[in-house]
């Protein structure tokens, strides 16, 4: 700094030469002679500018930015320069009052009587409107402040009184938190009764309380609220802590300023994006009243009121859930450019990165989407059909956009994926139980020697003796095969309730076995290589043999 002083005197004493000088030549100077121009400032014949800005910073305080080269000393030598100087400054004990005066065209920044650095005048940023005054006075305001700071922070007795009040709001607050612990158990427990105690009167078996998570959600929100207000005591605490000390006083104002910025921009943006949101709200509320509308729409269609082209009750309600789902994207996509902060880099990074997911994983997702929509307008099955699904055979139980379930007569829950229902034949034994009538074979082999007539009326009369068996259409026996031993017959018979196949074909069979017993025809199955000597047959008194037992009630003195 001094030799930064004697450069600046050196220069003054040639600035002041060339004044001397030039005012000798005025006084020369002919009349009507035109006078020559003035002499340079000081400022503008040492400065350059170029070089990267530097801020000014004393006692954890920012003071000024500097951005000139002056004497050939960068912005950042300048200001460690000045920061030393100060430094010696508060240790001799000399601080006084900050103030600046203008030398040649800079301004000279003092304390006391002792100049300390000086600002050029291309030390403002001219761009947002600097000036050299303007930035002078806050540099004054700053260095007056940081200096003030660090007195105190030599300063024993006032450091201890800091100490002491940091200490007392740091018990305050812990005795604060406790209180506020205990209110919000109290508050929790109180509630929670009263909570269970409606839902107890709503519902008297304690099946809704069981059922809704009321009282989980409200204890949740009562957690919330408490976190909230202890971080909201702890930031505060916080900053008048830190405010309490000299060095770190800057922290806690730019802590208290940033709360107070974003609580202002938070409540700016909330008025600022009433307009946007009132035009949200009217997207979303016309594109609810179409939903409604397509609802009772669809669901007219599904009961049978009205028909619509292409639209057939078992396919109503996945169209009505997919036009629901259409509209809603269409909200969305008109409602993104008015949502609050649409615009920023945040939004938009998060926009590309859920697509970007979507993208990558959706490729299996998409296939059974779209194999459960083939599968739901090809109408190939619907809820309550008895179906069979490659070799899984039962009653569909649920159509998903993803997979198909369906329970099997073993009361086994399967979940076949979409995809493999559509790349597997599907054969549906409900679609026309109720008007056609799907027939379900059962086979039997009897030897060449039994009339055929006497076997298709004995396998007639087991179908009739059946309960399940549907009178129309008439069960239907027909010689599917001449094997080499035996004739092979096959019984057609239409179930009443196709979902009971099972329980049905053994009722049929049992009444089939009983039907040839009865009347002496051996079933010649399997192959045999000679005729027997008596007949394999059952004879009518050992039906119901040990363990067996005879049922209450009798058809006809018959089984």
């Amino acid at each position: 700094m001094a030799a930064a002083s004697r450069r600046i005197g050196l220069a003054l004493t040639l600035t002041a030469a060339a004044g001397l000088g030039l005012a000798a030549q005025e006084a020369a100077r002919p009349a009507g002679q035109e006078a020559p121009r003035p002499a340079p400032q000081l400022a503008d014949v040492i400065v350059t500018v170029g070089a990267p800005s530097a801020v000014l910073r004393f006692n954890n305080r920012p003071i000024t930015t500097l951005r000139a080269t002056v004497f050939g000393r960068p912005p950042a030598e300048r200001a460690a320069a000045a920061a030393q100087f100060l430094d010696r400054v508060v240790q001799e004990g000399t601080a006084g009052t900050v103030s600046t005066r203008l030398l040649q065209g800079f301004s000279m920044v003092s304390v006391g009587s002792r100049d300390i650095f000086s600002i050029a005048p291309q030390d403002a940023d001219q761009l947002t409107g600097e000036t050299l005054e303007g930035k002078s006075a806050e540099t004054v305001t700053n260095l007056q402040r940081a200096l003030d700071e660090a007195v105190e922070l030599r300063t024993p007795r006032r450091l201890l009184v800091s100490a002491a009040q940091a200490i007392l709001v740091t018990i305050l607050l812990a005795l604060g938190l406790l209180l506020l612990q205990r209110m919000h158990r109290g508050s929790v427990d109180r509630l929670l009764l009263r909570a269970e105690h409606k839902l107890e009167e709503l519902s008297p078996d304690l099946q809704l309380l069981r059922a809704s998570r009321a009282t989980a959600l409200l204890r949740r929100g009562l957690k919330v609220a408490f976190v909230a207000v202890a971080l909201f005591f702890t930031y505060n605490w916080l900053t008048f802590v830190l405010r309490r000390f000299p060095y770190t006083r800057p922290w806690g104002e730019s802590l208290r300023e940033f709360l107070t910025a974003r609580l202002e921009a938070f409540g700016l943006s909330i008025l600022q994006g009433i307009p946007n949101l009132f035009t949200v709200l009217l997207i979303v509320l016309v594109i609810r009243f179409f939903i409604r509308l397509s609802h009772h729409l669809f669901q007219a269609v599904e009961d049978g009121r009205i028909s619509l082209p292409y639209v057939y009750p078992e396919t109503a309600q996945p169209t009505r859930r997919l036009v629901s789902i259409l509209l809603w994207l269409l909200a969305l996509a008109l409602s993104y450019p008015y949502l609050p902060g649409s615009e920023s880099d945040a939004f938009k990074g998060v926009s590309v990165f859920v697509g970007l997911v979507v993208s990558l994983g959706s490729s299996g997702i998409v296939n059974q989407i779209m194999s459960g929509l083939t599968i739901t307008y090809s109408r190939a099955l619907r809820l309550g059909d008895f179906v069979k699904i490659g070799d899984v055979e039962g009653t569909v139980t649920h159509v998903g956009a993803l997979s198909t379930k369906v329970k099997t007569p073993h009361a086994e829950d399967v979940t076949i994926p979409n995809a493999v229902v559509v790349s597997h034949v599907t054969t549906n034994y409900s679609r026309f139980a109720e008007t056609e009538g799907v027939y379900v074979p059962t086979s039997i082999t009897i030897g060449y020697d039994t009339p055929w007539r006497q076997v298709q009326a004995l396998l007639l009369l087991g179908a009739a003796r059946t309960a399940g068996v549907r009178k129309q259409p008439k069960p239907v026996v027909r010689q599917t095969a001449l094997q080499d031993f035996y004739v092979q017959y096959t019984l057609l018979v239409c179930l009443e309730q196709p979902h009971l196949r099972a329980a049905t074909l053994d009722a049929l069979h049992g009444n089939i076995l009983d039907a040839f017993n009865e009347f002496g025809v051996q079933i010649t199955s399997p192959n045999y290589e000679a005729d027997p000597e008596g007949r394999k047959i059952v004879p009518q008194d050992q039906w119901y043999s040990a363990p067996a037992a005879p049922p209450e009630r009798m058809v006809d003195g018959k089984g």
